[in-house]
Formats: C-alpha cells, structure tokens, sequence
C-alpha cells in the first residue's frame, strides 16, 4: 500500500481529503504544518508529499527545500496544494522541484488523478533493482552469466578459460607485497591469509579467507600493486579473473558492479573493527573477540560438523598483532576458566558465553 503524507494547515480540508485518499486505497500520515510535515516523513519516509503552500510554522516551500536538501527525503514525489494561483507562485513552486501544482478547491477525480500519475511516473524512472549474489561459487557463476547475458564483455573466451580451478598446496605464496595486481581471486575451497610486514619483519596478518570469498579486489580498485601478500593455510582450490574482465564488469554494466562491490564491502568493515580492537581493546578481550569470530566462522562454514578453529598459534598471534607467547599466556587462562579446550594445534570454543563477557 502506498504512503501519502498529507500536509495541511486547515482541519476540514486535512480530514475530508485524508478520508478521501484512504478510501482510494492509500494510507494516509498527516500534519498540521511544515515543520510537523518533516519529522513526520523522517519517522515514517512516504511515497508522496501533498502539502499546502501557506501555513504556519514552515511554510510549504520551506518543506519543499528542506526534502531537497535531506538525502533520506531527497527525490520523493511532491504535489503543492494551494489556494493561492498567482503566477509567480506556481513558477517558484515548479523551480524549486515540485512536480505537481493542485488549486483550491479541486474536485476529488483532479486530486486522485494527480496522486496515481505522479506515482507511476516516479515507478517508470526507477532503475530496475539490482540482481542479489551470493559470496559462493553459484553466486559468482550467476554473477558472471548475467555479464555475459547482457552483452558486457567483448570476448567471454579468455574469461572462461581463466575460470579453471588452480589447485594450490599448503604454504603457497599466491602474490607478494609489490607485485602487480593481475586478476581477482575466489576461493572454491581451502583458505588463505593475506600479510603484511613491518620494517622490523613483525608479520601483521590483514585478513582470512575461506571458501566463498573474494580477495586481490583492492589493487584492481585503485590501480597499483599489491600491498600486502597472499599466502595458502592449507591446500586450497581458487578461481581467477583477470584484472581486465573485472573492470568491464565493472564499468559498463554499473549495477552489476555496484552489487558485487556490495559483496565486498563487508570485508573492508570488518578489517575497521579489527583495527578499532587493536587500538583500544585488551590484549585477553582481542584474543576473545578473535575466538569468537574464527568459530562463528566455522560454525557458518561447516554447520553440521563440530567447529574447530584449526589455526597455529604464530597465524593468530599475527592476526590478534601480539607475540606468540602473550597468546598462548591467554589462551592458557581462557582453557582455565573453561571457556575453550586446547588440543596441539586446533582449539575447540566451548562457551562462547564466557568470551563475549570477556571486558576485561
């Protein structure tokens, strides 16, 4: 059901055109002035705005201004309704925006009229929603069968071929800090860490990636190399795109790109609230927020199998940013309290409970 917000300084006219538009089959908000008008579509964003021009408190044009100028109202259809049809009011009101001018009095075919056309002409000039696509290998194969259906490649041969599974092995270095930024990476299966390094050889790991993830992206973005390094945990299968198919991907079909660009954007929150940890949490509440985080993963990853977080001490002590031997310190009093059990290499959360109130 659609939304018109009503706004009209006088009773009578505010009741009898509400009860008018309700019966058409519309849910109707009103307010009695402007400034009641605003707050009223800023609680609740409506589908259209009919609003008398000469009220008290914010008149109609200053309403209009204030939509204009808030990105949240910006756009919605606006029809002034007035008694007043002097020319130059109906010339201000137009250069100002609004796409509708009804006189008082109006008879209820012109206001039903006016409200149903200018709500399929706002329908017609909307873009067509976005395809969603899931961060999996059938969401990006429905991500790059709608490129191709839609004619945004030039050649699809080059991409298909590069779209072969790369099997890597434990340990492999997939790019190093500096090298050019060639293509885009998926994992199919197994994970990887990316890494950077500081003047001292400290080792800070930036991020970790498991199957259904993209990474590399950032370079291809910017266009420089790489500034940070790619590095296999354990046998890992990835997908390749190449550096030249992604950027037509993403400047000739700009929906397209701005969904997949919403894949990856979520990466780049999280490695802000890592951040934000680092500088300002406990060493014992980052190592928990840490735990937490890697077994929500593997719980999403392997529902049906018992989480283990199956990462070696110095991979975590460089993700957490501390020294091996501060973490086994913690991780040794969080298996004293109960809240995880230690084996020789994986670590089991047994109530994560404990660790969320880990504020310490």
């Amino acid at each position: 059901m659609k939304v018109i917000l009503l706004i009209e300084d006088h009773d009578l006219i505010r009741e009898n055109t509400a009860e008018l538009l309700e019966l058409a089959g519309y849910e109707v908000l009103t307010a009695a002035n402007g400034k009641l008008g605003v707050e009223q579509a800023l609680a609740t964003r409506p589908d259209l705005v009919i609003c008398d021009i000469m009220m008290p408190v914010l008149d109609g044009y200053g309403v209009l201004h204030i939509f204009n100028q808030n990105a949240e109202l910006r756009g919605i259809p606006f029809i002034f309704l007035t008694a007043k049809t002097e020319r130059q009011d109906l010339r201000k009101g137009m250069e100002l925006g609004a796409d509708d001018y009804l006189t008082k009095p109006f008879d209820s075919n012109e206001l039903l009229n006016a409200v149903a056309g200018r709500l399929a002409r706002f329908q017609q000039l909307q873009p067509p929603p976005a395809p969603e696509y899931e961060a999996t290998p059938a969401g990006l194969d429905a991500f790059l069968h709608d490129a191709q259906a839609t004619g945004q490649l030039d050649s699809l041969e080059s991409l298909a071929a590069d779209r072969r599974t790369h099997e890597l092995p434990r340990k492999q270095i997939i790019y190093a800090e500096g090298d050019e930024a060639s293509r885009l990476y998926f994992v199919e299966s197994g994970r990887v860490k990316t890494t950077k390094t500081t003047a001292a050889g400290k080792e800070l790991i930036t991020g970790l990636y498991g199957p259904g993830d993209f990474f590399g992206y950032q370079p291809l973005l910017e266009h420089t190399a790489h500034h940070d390094s790619a590095l296999t945990l354990e046998d890992t299968v990835l997908r390749y795109i190449p550096a030249a198919d992604f950027s037509q991907l993403l400047s000739r079909n700009p929906e397209v790109g701005r969904q997949f660009v919403r894949l990856l954007a979520g990466r780049v929150r999280e490695q802000e609230e890592l951040l934000l940890d680092m500088a300002y949490n406990s060493l014992r509440k980052r190592v928990a927020d840490t735990l937490l985080r890697l077994h929500e993963q593997q719980t999403a990853a392997q529902p049906t199998a018992e989480p283990l977080i199956q990462l070696s001490r110095e991979d975590m002590a460089a993700l957490i940013g501390t020294a091996p031997e501060s973490l086994s310190r913690i991780l040794s009093e969080l298996r004293q309290d109960g809240s995880i059990e230690l084996t020789n290499r994986d670590i089991r959360v047994l109530h994560p409970e404990k660790l969320r109130r880990a504020n310490w």
